[in-house]
């Protein structure tokens, strides 16, 4: 049951902020495109709070993507992490 559990988290630590990302995207299109109609105004607060849901959801994703690669020693020698000399 353990194991189900926290195999259950570790989805939702990728789930909820693959949501967050994609709310935060839709939000900058709708802002973006709200230019267009007859009001003919953006709405910069939407915007920016889109661009910051998107940002915040992609670079928890990609830095949980890259910590895992270089645990698994799947990165570049470039991001391999650096060791002391001894």
């Amino acid at each position: 049951m353990k194991d189900k559990l926290s195999r259950f988290v570790a989805i939702m630590l990728l789930v909820i902020p693959g949501v967050m990302a994609t709310y935060g995207f839709l939000s900058m299109k709708d802002a973006f495109f709200h230019q267009f109609e007859a009001e003919g105004y953006i709405h910069w607060g939407k915007f920016v709070l889109g661009f910051i849901l998107f940002g915040l959801g992609v670079a928890f994703i990609g830095g949980w993507t890259f910590f895992r690669d270089r645990k698994r020693n799947y990165v570049a020698p470039r991001f391999k992490a650096k060791r002391r000399r001894q």
